[in-house]
C-alpha cells in the first residue's frame, strides 16, 4: 500500500501540464509582410480590413465581385499587381483604378465581362500587362484605348474574337506580345497587321485559329520576335502569306486532335522567301520525305521535329551549316546513325528524347559533330554492354550528357574519356554495371552535376567517384548502402568540393560521425525519407550554414549535446518525423520555437507522441516540465510523512534494541 502511494506522490510530482496554443489563421495568406497577400477562393464579397494599405501585390481570383469600381480598391493605391481571375465580374465601371499610379498587372481572366467604361484603366501610369483571357470578348472595341501607351502585354485567348483589326487610335508602340490564340480567326488582313507597325520585336500568338488565309503583302517587311501558327491545318497558306518577313521563331506544330495536311515538298516553298531563325513543327506528317525538302531550312539555326514520326532522314542533306539546335523527341528512329549527323555539321545541341523505339547507339555516328555541346537520349531504352567510348567518339566539346532512363549500361574504366569537358552527367534510373576497379568517370576533371538516382550502385565501391575534383552536385537518391548506413570511410570522401548532396530515399539507418569528415563545402544536404534517428545528426557536426532536409525519417528525440549542430545550420526540414512531444524531449521543443525562422515545413512538422498530442504541430505545444504548486504541495507532505517515517523507525528501532538489552 505505502509503495502505491509513494508512486502516485512520484507521478502528481512530476506530471507536465500540456496545452496547445493555436492562433487564429489569417483570412488571407501572407506572402511578404506588407507587400504580398493571397486571399484566393475564400468566397469573399469585398476587399478585407485585415488587408494593410501598403499591399503592392493581391491574388484574389475565385470570389464574388460582380462589379468593381472606384471605391472597390481605393484603399489599396500602392497595388503594382492584381489578380481578379474568375470573379464572376460583369461590369468595370468609369475611374475604377484612378489612383492606383503603379499599378503594372491587371488579370480579369475568366470574367464574363458585360461592360468596361472608356475610361476604366485610367490612373495607372505603367500597366504594362492586361489579361482579358476568356472573357468572352467577340469584338476588339470592346477593350478601352485610354492610358494604354506603356502596354507591353495583351492578352486575349480564348474569347470569340474573328478579327484582329484594333480599335482607331490603339497604341501599340510598347506591345511586345500580343496573344489571341484559341479565338475564331481564320483570315489576316494587311490592315491589321499594318496597325502593329509601330511595335518592334512583336510576339503574335495565332495558336489555335486554323488560319485559312493571310492577304498576300500582309507581313512584307515586317520583323517579328516570334509567330505562333499552331494548329493550322495548311501551312502552305501561312508560309505564302509570310513571304519578305524576319520572323526570330516561328512555331508551326500541331496536335493530336487536328486534322492536318502532310506536308509536302511545295508546302515550304513560302519558307525560301522569309528569313527565320527557328522553326517547330511538331507532330505533323511529312510526305515523301527527301533531302530536297530541306532546300528552304538552310538559313535555319534551330530546327524542332518533335513527334513527327520519323524514322530516318535523308542522306545527303544540303546546306544546313547554320543549324545550332536540333530536336527529334518522340520519334522512331532504330538506329543513332539514321539521324545523317554529318548533314548538320554546326550543331551544338541536339535531343533525342524519348525515342518510340529501341534505339541503337552503334558506333561514330557522331563523330562528325565535333562542335556539340548538349546531348539528350533519355528516355529511349537504350542499351549498351560497353559504354560509351566509340558511341560518344569525337565529342570533346560536350558538356551536357543525359543518358537517364535508359536499359543497362556496362561502363569501363574511363567510359567517358571522349567528353572530357563534360560539366552535366544524367544516369539516373539507368541500371549501371560499373566493370572496372576504378572509376568509370575519373577523366571528368570539370564535371560539376552528377546525377547517380536509382542506378542501383555497388556503393561499396570507394573508388567509384575518384578524379572529379570540381564535382558539386551529386544526386544518390534511391541507390542502397550495406547494412543502410555509411561507414567512416566511403565513396563520398573522393568528392571533397561537394556542395549539395542528395542521399534521399536510401534506406539508411544510421551516418559515421565521421562519414561527411571531408566535405567541408556542402552547402545543401537531403537525407530525407530514410530511416535514420536523431543521433545521425552528428554526421553535421563540423558543418555550418547548411540546408539540411531530414524529413520523412524516424526522428523521434534530438538529444540536448546535438542541438548547436542545428543551430549551426541555415534551413532545417523536420517534417513527417514521429517526434515526441514530452518532456523527455523539452531541450529540442525549446530550441525549436526559438527558431522558427530557419525551420522548413512547419505544417508538417507535428506531434506522434504522446496520443493526445498527435498530430499537433510542434509550433503550437507548450510544455511545462517543472514542479506546478500542487507537485510542490504534495512533495511537501511526502517529505514530512518521510520524516514521520523515519521517526517512527528510529523509536522502533532504538526499543527494539533496549528489550533485548
Amino acid at each position: 500500500m505505502a509503495s502505491r502511494v509513494s508512486c502516485f506522490l512520484l507521478a502528481v510530482l512530476f506530471c507536465a501540464s500540456c496545452k496547445v496554443i493555436t492562433s487564429s489563421d489569417l483570412m488571407c495568406t501572407e506572402k511578404e509582410a506588407n507587400r504580398t497577400y493571397n486571399c484566393e477562393n475564400l468566397g469573399l464579397r469585398e476587399i478585407p480590413d485585415t488587408l494593410p494599405n501598403m499591399t503592392e501585390f493581391l491574388e484574389f481570383g475565385f470570389n464574388f465581385l460582380p462589379t468593381i469600381q472606384n471605391t472597390t480598391f481605393s484603399r489599396l493605391i500602392n497595388l503594382v499587381f492584381l489578380d481578379l481571375t474568375r470573379c464572376q465580374i460583369n461590369w468595370v465601371h468609369e475611374d475604377t483604378f484612378q489612383n492606383h499610379h503603379q499599378l503594372n498587372t491587371i488579370v480579369l481572366t475568366g470574367n464574363p465581362l458585360i461592360f468596361m467604361a472608356e475610361t476604366s484603366l485610367n490612373g495607372p501610369k505603367s500597366l504594362k500587362h492586361l489579361f482579358l483571357t476568356q472573357t468572352g470578348i467577340s469584338h476588339l472595341e470592346f477593350i478601352p484605348v485610354h492610358n494604354l501607351e506603356n502596354l507591353e502585354s495583351l492578352h486575349l485567348g480564348s474569347n470569340h474574337i474573328s478579327s484582329i483589326n484594333l480599335p482607331e487610335n490603339f497604341p501599340t508602340q510598347n506591345l511586345k506580345f500580343l496573344d489571341f490564340q484559341n479565338n475564331a480567326i481564320h483570315y489576316i488582313s494587311s490592315k491589321a497587321i499594318n496597325a502593329l507597325e509601330q511595335a518592334t520585336d512583336l510576339s503574335l500568338n495565332f495558336n489555335g485559329n486554323d488560319i485559312q488565309g493571310i492577304e498576300p503583302g500582309a507581313f512584307n517587311l515586317k520583323t517579328f520576335q516570334s509567330l505562333n501558327f499552331g494548329g493550322t491545318s495548311n501551312l502552305a497558306v501561312v508560309l505564302k502569306g509570310l513571304q519578305n518577313s524576319t520572323v526570330q521563331s516561328l512555331w508551326l506544330g500541331t496536335f493530336e486532335d487536328t486534322d492536318d495536311q502532310d506536308l509536302t515538298l511545295v508546302t515550304f516553298e513560302g519558307l525560301c522567301k522569309m528569313s527565320v531563325e527557328s522553326i517547330n513543327l511538331q507532330k505533323h506528317h511529312f510526305h515523301g520525305f527527301s533531302s530536297s525538302m530541306f532546300r528552304c531550312f538552310t538559313g535555319l539555326q534551330e530546327l524542332d521535329l518533335t513527334a513527327t514520326h520519323l524514322q530516318e532522314l535523308p542522306s545527303g542533306i544540303e546546306g544546313m551549316n547554320s543549324l545550332k539546335k536540333l530536336v527529334l523527341n518522340a520519334n522512331s528512329f532504330a538506329h543513332l546513325c539514321q539521324i545523317s549527323a554529318a548533314s548538320f555539321p554546326s550543331l551544338m545541341d541536339l535531343y533525342i528524347k524519348g525515342n518510340r523505339k529501341k534505339l541503337d547507339l552503334g558506333a561514330r555516328c557522331l563523330e562528325k559533330l565535333e562542335h556539340l555541346r548538349k546531348l539528350d537520349l533519355s528516355h529511349s531504352d537504350i542499351e549498351a554492354s560497353d559504354c560509351c567510348d566509340l558511341q560518344l567518339k569525337n565529342l570533346p566539346h560536350l558538356q551536357y550528357l543525359n543518358l537517364s532512363y535508359n536499359e543497362p549500361f556496362g561502363l569501363q574504366d574511363q567510359a567517358f574519356k571522349e567528353c572530357p569537358r563534360l560539366e552535366l552527367l544524367d544516369l539516373a534510373f539507368t541500371h549501371l554495371h560499373v566493370k572496372a576497379p576504378q572509376s568509370p568517370f575519373q577523366n571528368l576533371h570539370f564535371l560539376q552535376v552528377l546525377n547517380l538516382s536509382h542506378c542501383l550502385l555497388d556503393t561499396s565501391n570507394q573508388h567509384l567517384l575518384a578524379g572529379l575534383p570540381d564535382l558539386r552536385h551529386l544526386n544518390l537518391h534511391g541507390n542502397h548502402f550495406q547494412d543502410g548506413s555509411i561507414s567512416k570511410t566511403n565513396l563520398l570522401q573522393a568528392v571533397g568540393s561537394l556542395e549539395i548532396l542528395i542521399l534521399s530515399s536510401c534506406d539508411l539507418l544510421s551516418i559515421d560521425q565521421q562519414a561527411f569528415h571531408n566535405l567541408g563545402k556542402m552547402r545543401h544536404i537531403d537525407l530525407s525519407h530514410n530511416s535514420l534517428t536523431g543521433d545521425s545528426i552528428d554526421a553535421l557536426s563540423h558543418l555550418k550554414g547548411l540546408s539540411v532536409n531530414v524529413a520523412a525519417n524516424n526522428i523521434r528525440i534530438i538529444p540536448l549535446h546535438l542541438l548547436p549542430t542545428l543551430s549551426h545550420q541555415s534551413t532545417i526540414n523536420l517534417s513527417h518525423n514521429p517526434l515526441d512531444c514530452t518532456c523527455s524531449n523539452i531541450h529540442f521543443l525549446t530550441w525549436y520555437k526559438e527558431n522558427l525562422h530557419k525551420l522548413e515545413g512547419l505544417e508538417e512538422t507535428t506531434c506522434a507522441n504522446p496520443p493526445w498530442l498527435r498530430g499537433v504541430k510542434l509550433s503550437d505545444v507548450e510544455l511545462s516540465c517543472g514542479m506546478t504548486a500542487v507537485g510542490i504541495f504534495f512533495l511537501i507532505v511526502f517529505v514530512f510523512l518521510l520524516i514521520v517515517l523515519l521517526i517512527c523507525l528510529v523509536k522502533f528501532l532504538l526499543r527494539w534494541k533496549y528489550q533485548h538489552i
